[in-house]
């Protein structure tokens, strides 16, 4: 493909380098003009692009066939299908893989090589070649409000070997993989979609601690390696962020480290960029600085604007054409390997069956990946709870989207699991910022119970307070009687006072509450360890048995 490019006008080109995404379950206008018009290279789904199995695969397959001056160059169709709680495919006969934080806490690269494996055939299947993932970030900043669960865990080394496993179920499944946010979003406590983060360490310990994962990640092959908006003080003084700075981009990661793949920016419009020096001057920049792909993933105008930028600055003489010709031979090259040459390659041929995967194949690899993660960190007696007596569960509702994860369409709660054990368990819906009447009704309602299962959910950051305030009373009421639960961060221990019985889970999702319910009714033993240290007591590897 790249030695095409002499027949490819300066638009085309510059179109290759362009990810954008689009409103609707169809290929509507705002898609049809990128495409068409700019000559754009890919697309980005998002959930509000999914629908159904067969809506889906008939929409990258339409994406495929879209009118364009090369039709020849398929395009790339992304996703940011990490996992757990950010997971764009989770509907009816798609399979809900775990999320990395899981993964970490089961402690098997095997199993991660294998949940990517089985992720990459579905998303093959629904017309999906490329993936936003793994995060390979290190997650040792409690404070972090973006990161979290998307990583495995606090250990350099660990989430360097999970990260390669899943990067090697992907491509060797034929998606591409994306090693994600380089040079490490890990230690932050800013989201970047909100502002602009600063990772103040010197390059000693970058080099030990952040970038090893991405040290790892390109020794193994990966396609593709993502930017991250954070600002890294040791590598770039300017206080330029990682996606905009030519030292990072190209002075660290193409040379120091070697590396010759795409690299592919995050999205333009979170407010690190776009609040800053705005998304076109942002898109100039992010390719001066070394950057291939360049992601707009919301807004038409900021996407056409961006891409306008691009061109104008090689007109004006700002960006070389060879600087463009650079990128557009790595692109070509990447779908030729990943994608092939033919118009409507990676897209479904048919309609896919339904489910993706036989329910046999998937659940039990599932089911493994669930009962292996979950974590006791204390227990002061509270376990097992005897099925014969009815128990209250507490249970957080997330009612609201978040930046990277949304309400969980399917409404499982641990409640639905634990009743096929015959526990009696009645549920108590709270939001994940509990009112006051909210907790007081919690409260008087939990006195008719000799058992209760509060269970957390902390989406961005630290614990809500209300959620906090409501596991205090409980504690000071209940003592032992109290079991609690964290479904997503398990830092949430750190905001009480001396709770007695504490596990984690790292995911609200149906095949972890279904494997917790087995150890909280004694059918299993628990078998994670903590992927991230919650305190001195507590450190990462820490489990109970």
């Amino acid at each position: 493909m790249a030695s095409e490019l002499s027949g490819w006008s300066l638009e085309q080109k510059i179109g290759q380098l362009f990810i954008c995404g689009f409103h609707s379950l169809e290929a509507d206008e705002q898609i049809k003009t990128l495409v068409g018009d700019y000559h754009v290279g890919g697309t980005v789904y998002f959930r509000r692009n999914v629908e159904s199995v067969p809506q889906l695969a008939a929409l990258s397959a339409s994406l495929q066939s879209l009118p364009r001056e090369r039709p020849e160059i398929p395009l790339l169709i992304a996703i940011d299908q990490e996992g757990g709680m950010v997971a764009r495919l989770d509907h009816e006969g798609m399979s809900r893989i775990p999320g990395n934080m899981a993964l970490g806490a089961a402690g098997d690269p095997a199993l991660t090589e294998a949940v990517a494996e089985l992720a990459a055939k579905e998303m093959l299947a629904l017309g999906i070649n490329f993936n936003f993932a793994p995060c390979v970030d290190v997650n040792n900043n409690p404070a972090n409000p973006v990161i979290g669960v998307r990583s495995f865990g606090e250990d350099p080394e660990k989430v360097a070997e999970h990260g390669v496993a899943a990067i090697r179920g992907y491509q060797e499944a034929g998606v591409i993989a994306t090693a994600k946010h380089f040079p490490g979003h890990g230690d932050t406590a800013v989201d970047s979609h909100r502002g602009l983060a600063v990772v103040p360490h010197g390059k000693e310990r970058l080099n030990e601690v952040e970038l090893l994962p991405f040290r790892k990640a390109i020794a193994s092959g990966v396609d593709a390696i993502m930017t991250a908006h954070v600002i890294f003080p040791a590598f770039e003084p300017g206080e330029i962020p990682a996606t905009l700075s030519s030292r990072v981009l190209t002075g660290l990661l193409r040379e120091e480290l070697g590396y010759d793949g795409v690299i592919v920016t995050d999205c333009l419009e979170m407010h690190a960029i776009s609040k800053s020096c705005g998304i076109a001057e942002g898109a100039v920049r992010a390719i001066e600085a070394g950057a291939d792909l360049v992601l707009v993933s919301h807004t038409l105008a900021e996407q056409t604007a961006a891409i306008e930028a691009v061109i104008g600055a090689v007109r004006s003489g700002r960006i070389s054409e060879a600087r463009i010709d650079r990128s557009a031979a790595r692109v070509l090259a990447l779908k030729a390997k990943r994608i092939g040459a033919a118009a409507g390659s990676g897209a479904a041929a048919s309609a896919p069956a339904v489910p993706l995967t036989p329910p046999g194949e998937s659940s039990a690899l599932l089911n493994k990946v669930a009962e292996r993660s979950v974590t006791l960190v204390k227990d002061a007696g509270g376990l097992p709870l005897n099925c014969a007596e009815p128990v209250l569960v507490i249970w957080p509702e997330l009612r609201h989207r978040t930046e990277v994860d949304e309400p969980a369409v399917h409404r499982y709660t641990l409640a639905d699991a634990l009743r096929p054990y015959g526990s009696g368990a009645v549920l108590s819906v709270i939001g994940t910022h509990p009112t006051d009447d909210e907790i007081k009704a919690v409260i008087e309602q939990s006195a008719a119970f000799g058992q209760i299962v509060a269970v957390t959910y902390t989406a961005e950051g630290d614990i809500p307070a209300g959620q906090s305030r409501l596991i205090e009373a409980l504690n000071h009421i209940h003592g032992r009687k109290l079991i609690v639960v964290s479904s997503r961060n398990p830092y949430d221990l750190n905001a009480f006072g001396d709770i007695e019985n504490y596990l984690c889970i790292y995911e609200n999702r149906s095949f972890s509450l279904d494997a917790l319910s087995k150890v909280l009714t004694g059918g299993i033993a628990p078998q994670g360890s903590l992927p991230v240290s919650l305190n001195a007591q507590y450190p990462a590897g820490y489990f109970a048995r």
